[in-house]
C-alpha cells in the first residue's frame, strides 16, 4: 500500500473528529460555532446548521476512510493515521474553541 490511503485515513479521522462536536451541539438543541456563523468559526450557528454540518462531516470521513484504498481498523499502521488525524484535530479545536466556551488555552 502507498502513502497516498494513508493520507486520506488522517484526514478521515480529523474530518470525524470536526463532527462530533457539531452532531453533539445539534442533538442537545445547542447553537455552536461552524463555518457559516457570522464571524466564521466564532459566531454561533443554529443547532439545526449544526446537525447538518457535522453530518456533512460524517459523510466525507466516510468517504476518505471506506472509499479510499482498503481501511483495516485492526491495521495499526491504518488505524495510526486514522487516530492521528483524530488527535490533531480534537488538539486544533480545543485550542481553538476552548477560549469561546471557557475552556482553559
Amino acid at each position: 500500500m502507498g502513502w497516498l490511503p494513508l493520507i486520506a485515513y488522517f484526514f478521515g479521522g480529523a474530518f470525524l473528529s470536526n463532527a462530533i462536536p457539531h452532531l453533539v451541539s445539534g442533538v442537545r438543541g445547542e447553537a455552536f460555532q461552524s463555518p457559516f456563523a457570522k464571524p466564521p468559526g466564532k459566531g454561533l450557528s443554529s443547532a439545526t446548521v449544526n446537525v447538518l454540518w457535522g453530518a456533512c462531516n460524517l459523510l466525507v470521513a466516510y468517504l476518505l476512510l471506506v472509499q479510499v484504498g482498503r481501511f483495516d481498523p485492526h491495521s495499526p499502521v491504518d488505524a495510526g493515521a486514522c487516530g492521528a488525524g483524530l488527535l490533531v484535530m480534537s488538539l486544533f479545536a480545543a485550542k481553538a474553541f476552548g477560549p469561546l466556551h471557557g475552556g482553559a488555552r
